[in-house]
């Protein structure tokens, strides 16, 4: 259970921005955007931004990580904590929770930025009561964080959703842009994806849009092989892509119900509006990520 009276810092460490936080349970007391630059300055003012923090509202007894990856999760590795093989300039096997342990002297817990906001989910929002959730995130990139029974999935490495091939849509034959793989999932549906297969950011296209009817397809590949698979009771689904588009995310249930044929018992549309919805905390679920892993650090 989480201790709600502790006060925690955390930091959601993204691509392009990150944001720094600090607060009791899930009541965030400040918390501040920054654009994520070359590391050393941004960690820098990550911290110094925290440690001001501290002097308004008390010391922090713990801080949680959420970063981009691919990161570092194996403790008995040289490179636990650090991002590893990013593709972002300057960022590769860069040490992100030994830099903020060194800061400040407490516990610090990292994970992926979707674990994170899986666990924020499974805490305060729409996955709570849930066994095995999945959050999706679909934008810039496509990554997806495991939650079975509160805790996040780790082994090789972390869950890389993102990077799984799936049936293609009859017809299309867009090669996809993902630099290791091609048409993998990322390659084909995420937003830079949308905007080589549209001439258009993937965020700027109608829901009428006939591109949406490969880019359904895909993404209903994926929440049935996660259905078959992790026998998720939640996937949330978030990220600029399908965030904000309920049509969007009405068709992918339909369309999952048809590739399953009915092999699951009881699941139609009706019952998968329960099972795949949009996150229950909105824009919150990343920052409050990071502070749900603050509290099992």
């Amino acid at each position: 259970m989480i201790e709600k009276d502790r006060l925690v810092a955390g930091c959601e460490l993204g691509g392009t921005k990150s944001i720094v936080l600090i607060a009791r349970g899930a009541e965030i007391l400040a918390q501040a955007r920054l654009p994520t630059a070359e590391p050393e300055s941004t960690l820098a003012a990550l911290r110094g931004r925290l440690a001001a923090w501290q002097e308004e509202f008390g010391p922090v007894s713990a801080i949680g990580i959420a970063s981009f990856g691919p990161v570092g999760l194996d403790r008995n590795r040289a490179d636990y904590g650090h991002i590893t093989s990013t593709p972002k300039p300057g960022w590769a096997n860069v040490d992100v929770a030994g830099t903020f342990a060194r800061g400040f002297g407490v516990p610090v817990a990292f994970d992926t930025d979707v674990a994170g906001a899986g666990l924020a989910e499974y805490e305060w929002g729409a996955a709570q009561r849930c066994d095995a959730v999945v959050y999706l995130t679909i934008g810039t990139g496509i990554g997806g964080g495991v939650i079975i029974r509160g805790e996040p999935v780790h082994g090789l490495i972390h869950p890389e959703i993102g990077h799984v091939r799936v049936r293609r849509a009859a017809g299309d034959g867009f090669r996809g842009i993902c630099p290791f793989h091609g048409d993998c999932l990322e390659g084909l549906a995420s937003g830079p994806a949308l905007a080589a297969r549209a001439g258009a950011p993937g965020d700027t296209l109608p829901d009428d849009h006939p591109l949406w009817d490969a880019v359904v397809s895909e993404l209903a590949e994926l929440v049935a092989m996660l259905l078959l698979t992790l026998s998720a009771d939640r996937i949330l689904i978030g990220g600029g892509v399908v965030g904000g588009r309920p049509t969007i995310l009405s068709r992918i249930r339909a369309e999952t119900v048809r590739l399953l044929g009915g092999y699951l018992v009881g699941i139609d549309e009706a019952s998968l509006a329960r099972i795949v919805m949009a996150p229950g905390l909105g824009d919150r679920a990343g920052p409050l990520g990071a502070i749900a892993l603050a509290y099992r650090a």
